[in-house]
C-alpha cells in the first residue's frame, strides 16, 4: 500500500498464532526516490488491533544505505506517521481452524455462501477459492443446485474436484463416463402436483432450475413451509424430507443428503473426511457439517446452521473468504500471494 514515498511490498507474512493474543506480522519496507533503501523484520501485534503505524527516526533518509536505530513500531488508532497501512484486509482476530490440523479438501455450498440473498457471485470469494486451488488444494461444490449450473461456476472458477449437485442426489466430474444419480426425482414431482391440490394457490411446477432437475424437486421458497410439510407427513410420499434454503423447499428422498453424497464422493476420490473443511449458511448443508471434519457458517446464515458450526464467521456470505483461505494457505506454509 503506497502512502507518501514509502511501499510496503507484498512480503507481508502473518505466523498463524490465531489461537493466542497476539500474532508475529512479518515487514519488508522498501523506501523509493533519490535513493534505495530496505528493512526487513517482525512486528509483535494483539488482537483487536486494526491499524498499523511505523515511524521513521528524523535522521534517515532515502539515500541511506544503512540505520543505526531500528524502526520503532507502535499500534494506533489514529494515522500519526510515515508509514500506516490497515491490518484487516489480510489478517483476522478470529480462529479458523482447529490447533495442528490442516484442511486438505475445501467444501463449499454455493447459493448463500459464495453468494449474497441476491445470487450475485462473490469476487472476493471467487479469488480466494482459486488461490485454494493454485496451491494444489481442491474445492468441492455441494450445492442443492443443479448440474448445468455447478458446473458452469465450476469452469468459470478454474475448480478440479468433482460436483455434489442437487443435495447429493448427483454426483459428477466432467472426465466420469456418467453421473452418479441417487434418485430419479419422480417421486418428488409427483408429491408437489399432489401439493398443488391441497394447497390454495401452490405452484407445483417450482423454481425454474427444475427443468434440470435429476433426484429431487423444488418448490419457491415462499411456499408455506409449514402447510407442505403437514401435508407431505399425512401423504403417501410421507417418506420424503422436506428442506428449506433461503432460495427453495426441497422435497428428497430420504437417501439423500448433502452429507451422504459427500461420503460417496470422498469415497470414490480416496480422501479422507477428517481432512475436509466445509462452509455453508442453509439447513441442507447440516448434514455435511456433522459428517466433515471441520465446519464453517458463513455471516447471515440461518440460526440452526450458526448453531451447528465449528466456527461463525463474522463476514457476510462470500466475505468469510479471503480470511478463511489466509489461515488454510498458511497452514499449508503459503502466505501473502
Amino acid at each position: 500500500h503506497r502512502v507518501g514515498s514509502a511501499h510496503v511490498l507484498n512480503h507481508c507474512h502473518v505466523n498463524d498464532f490465531s489461537n493466542q493474543d497476539f500474532f508475529l506480522l512479518n515487514l519488508w519496507f522498501v523506501l523509493d526516490g533519490d535513493g534505495f533503501w530496505s528493512c526487513f523484520f517482525w512486528v509483535l501485534v494483539f488482537k483487536g488491533e486494526k491499524d498499523l503505524i511505523i515511524t521513521i527516526p528524523p535522521h534517515v533518509n532515502n539515500h541511506a544505505s544503512s540505520v543505526d536505530e531500528p524502526f520503532q513500531a507502535r499500534m494506533s488508532n489514529r494515522r500519526i506517521g510515515r508509514m500506516f497501512f490497515s491490518l484487516e484486509p489480510f489478517v483476522g482476530t478470529m480462529q479458523w481452524l482447529p490447533d495442528d490440523w490442516v484442511p486438505q479438501v475445501v467444501v463449499i455450498d454455493i447459493d448463500g455462501t459464495i453468494t449474497d440473498e441476491k445470487k450475485h457471485l462473490s469476487l472476493p470469494a471467487v479469488e480466494a477459492l482459486r488461490r485454494l486451488e493454485a496451491n494444489g488444494i481442491p474445492v468441492v461444490l455441494a450445492t442443492g443446485n443443479v448440474r448445468p449450473v455447478a458446473y458452469g461456476l465450476w469452469r468459470f472458477l478454474g475448480l478440479s474436484a468433482p460436483m455434489c449437485c442437487e443435495n447429493g442426489g448427483v454426483l459428477w466430474h466432467p472426465t466420469w463416463d456418467s453421473a452418479v444419480v441417487r434418485a430419479d426425482g419422480a417421486q418428488a414431482h409427483q408429491a408437489a402436483l399432489w401439493l398443488a391440490e391441497q394447497i390454495d394457490g401452490l405452484d407445483p411446477q417450482g423454481i425454474a432450475t427444475n427443468r434440470w432437475r435429476e433426484s429431487e424437486w423444488c418448490l419457491f421458497p415462499y411456499e408455506d413451509l409449514e402447510a407442505v410439510e403437514a401435508a407431505v407427513a399425512q401423504s403417501d410420499w410421507s417418506h420424503l424430507s422436506v428442506v428449506r434454503t433461503g432460495f427453495a423447499i426441497h422435497l428428497m428422498e430420504p437417501q439423500l443428503s448433502k452429507g451422504e453424497g459427500l461420503r460417496l464422493l470422498f469415497e470414490r476420490m480416496g480422501w479422507s473426511l477428517d481432512d475436509a473443511l466445509c462452509v455453508g449458511d442453509a439447513p441442507n448443508d447440516l448434514s455435511m457439517f456433522e459428517t466433515l471434519h471441520w465446519s464453517v457458517a458463513v455471516g447471515g446464515a440461518f440460526p440452526a446452521v450458526q448453531q451447528a458450526a465449528d466456527v461463525v464467521s463474522d463476514r457476510p456470505h462470500g466475505d468469510t473468504f479471503p480470511p478463511l483461505v489466509e489461515a488454510i494457505l498458511s497452514r499449508h506454509g503459503v502466505f501473502g500471494e
